[in-house]
């Protein structure tokens, strides 16, 4: 069983904003080893509220006989700043204070993350990496890695993702916050302050994630005489149950805040120039029926992006797709990875002029 490690920064970890995190820790996950030429570094950005145990939560892509398995791959995949799952947090004890942050952590931003995956790199000595791939934050972070250091990262795989977080995810993300806030003890500094609003918040979430049509597929009613009860009420209180299980308000509410700050054009120019500047080959997924992060952005990422490939993933699930149609991004990425070098990209991944 391969279990999380821990790296404490010895240095001050300096964000965005100015502000100073000291004693940073990231937790993360490794699986498989280096190769000789060192060549073979596949590393993993998750997404929201998932953990560093890549092989638990994107199963079918990553494990034993998957197409990223620990035979062929030296898989990384690090928690992210923010995270409950042992990278600092709200949750954490603040040195100052002997404290827990809570409400008083200092708020970061994606290109935060992606500095975060840069220092754990630094510290297990991968000069170079020949695959980052992630979706939705997840592949914000890659992004914003890619462009970072763009020498070090030879691949780039960028699923349901965007370049900038646009204003109708940061009206999601905001309404998710409001019915976070809506819950008082939100404000009571304990650990599980807030969690009634972060099982309203997953509701809403989940709503981003999924489409009407898979909706009508899992959560059809037999008895077509109920009034009240409903399988689609159940389960949207179950999925909110279950993350507030596993998850805290804290670490939410400030990540949904990170991935609103998402713009990779902040303070380098226009996006469309700054995406030119991308060094690796670059693989973009969409998904058509995404609500969350519309295919148009992939499209207009894999058209400023030099020589990038563009593919459409076909999913009932819209956004969660790319969590669940692992077969299909097993052939997808099987593609790209043959035919990354070519001068002649296959067919079946189409170029946007």
């Amino acid at each position: 069983m391969n279990t999380v490690k821990s790296y404490k920064h010895k240095k001050t970890f300096s964000l965005e904003s100015g502000k100073k995190i000291k004693d940073l820790e990231i937790a993360y996950h490794t699986y498989g080893s280096l190769n000789e030429k060192k060549d073979n570094v596949i590393w993993v950005c998750h997404a929201l509220t998932a953990n560093s145990d890549v092989f638990d939560w994107w199963k079918g892509l990553f494990g034993e006989n998957c197409l990223f398995n620990p035979k062929d791959h030296f898989i990384v995949c690090a928690n992210v700043l923010g995270s409950n799952y042992g990278t600092t947090s709200p949750l954490s004890i603040n040195h100052t204070t002997g404290l827990p942050y809570y409400l008083s952590f200092p708020e970061f931003t994606v290109r935060d993350l992606a500095a975060a995956h840069k220092i754990l790199a630094d510290y297990l000595n991968l000069e170079q990496i020949a695959m980052v791939i992630g979706g939705s934050l997840g592949g914000q972070q890659a992004i914003e890695w890619s462009i970072l250091e763009p020498h070090r990262i030879k691949r780039l795989v960028l699923i349901a993702t965007n370049a900038q977080h646009s204003p109708w995810g940061i009206a999601f993300n905001e309404s998710q916050r409001l019915a976070i806030t809506a819950d008082r003890t939100f404000y009571s500094q304990t650990p599980d302050g807030g969690s009634k609003g972060l099982k309203a918040a997953r509701s809403f979430a989940l709503l981003s994630y999924r489409t009407y049509e898979i909706y009508a597929t899992t959560q059809l009613e037999i008895n077509t005489d109920k009034v009240s009860d409903f399988k689609a009420s159940s389960y949207q209180s179950y999925q909110g149950e279950k993350l507030v299980n596993r998850y805290n308000a804290y670490s939410y509410w400030y990540l949904t805040k990170a991935m609103d700050s998402h713009n990779i054009g902040r303070k380098r120019g226009t996006v469309e120039e700054v995406l030119k500047q991308i060094k690796a080959k670059t693989l973009v997924i969409g998904i058509p029926n995404d609500v969350l992060f519309p295919v148009q952005e992939q499209e207009f990422m894999a058209k400023y992006i030099p020589n990038a490939q563009f593919a459409e993933l076909n999913s009932l699930y819209g956004h969660d797709g790319f969590l669940i149609e692992t077969e299909v991004l097993t052939h997808i990425l099987g593609i790209f990875l043959k035919t990354a070098d070519s001068e002649n990209p296959v067919i079946s991944l189409h170029k946007i002029a």
